[in-house]
């Protein structure tokens, strides 16, 4: 069958088309808008504009997926609609405008869907899973393919980029200040005060855009998805604003991070603390998660 999935996260909203055949899942398409639902929250309060950008997006996908006949259709929504003090009212709404049912996924959920799609076909049964959102970092330790210990965390690329920075790259002093707010995030969270990993699986478009634009600078194949954490600070430094962006760099930029030039520094900061936290030497990559989490979850266990 074909399987529709939308994902109304806080920096993006997509929607990936799946042909599931058994146990087989495949992806045949994905279609994405970069949307910022996290910087419509004003004082917790999601926006109308924030509400109405949702909606003519989630119309323009509905029209794709009645198109095709696609009727196998799931969608959900994490930090951004699911923190505000609004959220059952702006999901509401949003639900009577597109005649979308969409389902706020808890931070537990999805650090569990996480877990289960980025770790279907990794070879390791131990470390530590990281997903830096927009507006959430999801964290999960395992071992023996089985969680250990699971948290949300309410910091985000998005939230960070709204709360500290005013230009399109930070300062000096912004990314200090995001340092700050992400290493005290992470040390209330006692949960994971002893938790040491020499290596973390990242997922999300953090972790993405990280890894293109860590292979340009470092000159690293297109395809390549490890990064050595002790470079993460050099990275972040030369895409400050006090560095002088040249022109290579600016192109760089564009060429690797084009719908995330102004989150990805945030974001990157946020791993970078975590990275540090965790005395990781190594961050891989992977591709699959929340998406692939609840099809393997919710879809084929049914």
């Amino acid at each position: 069958m074909l399987y529709g999935m939308i994902d109304i996260g806080s920096n993006t909203v997509r929607m990936a088309i799946y042909r599931i055949e058994g146990t087989h899942v495949e992806m045949l398409m994905k279609k994405k808008h970069t949307v910022g639902l996290a910087a419509y929250l004003r004082d917790g309060v999601m926006q109308q504009q924030g509400i109405d950008k949702a909606v003519e997006i989630l119309k323009e996908f509905r029209a794709f997926l009645l198109a095709f006949n696609i009727t196998h259709v799931v969608a959900f929504t994490t930090a951004a609609l699911r923190n505000a003090k609004n959220s059952a009212a702006a999901v509401g709404e949003i639900e009577r405008r597109t005649g979308l049912p969409i389902r706020v996924i808890t931070g537990d959920e999805e650090a569990t869907y996480d877990f289960i799609g980025a770790t279907h076909d990794l070879n390791e049964d131990a470390g530590l899973l990281i997903d830096i959102g927009g507006a959430s970092t999801e964290i999960v330790s395992y071992s023996a393919g089985k969680i250990e210990q699971k948290i949300s965390l309410p910091i985000g690329s998005l939230v960070f980029r709204t709360k500290y920075v005013h230009g399109m790259l930070p300062t000096k002093a912004e990314c200090e200040a995001m340092r700050e707010e992400a290493e005290a995030t992470l040390g209330a969270a006692t949960a994971f005060a002893d938790v040491r990993e020499a290596s973390i699986a990242g997922i999300g478009g953090t972790f993405k855009g990280a890894a293109a634009l860590y292979n340009a600078l470092y000159e690293q194949p297109i395809d390549n998805v490890k990064m050595e954490a002790a470079r993460l600070k050099a990275l972040i430094e030369r895409f400050t604003d006090e560095h002088g962006i040249n022109e290579a760099m600016t192109a760089m930029l564009m060429k690797t991070v084009p719908d995330r030039i102004h989150t990805v520094i945030p974001g990157l900061i946020i791993a970078e603390v975590l990275a540090a936290r965790f005395h990781c030497k190594e961050i891989t990559y992977s591709d699959s998660g929340v998406r692939e989490g609840y099809i393997y979850s919710e879809v084929l266990n049914k």
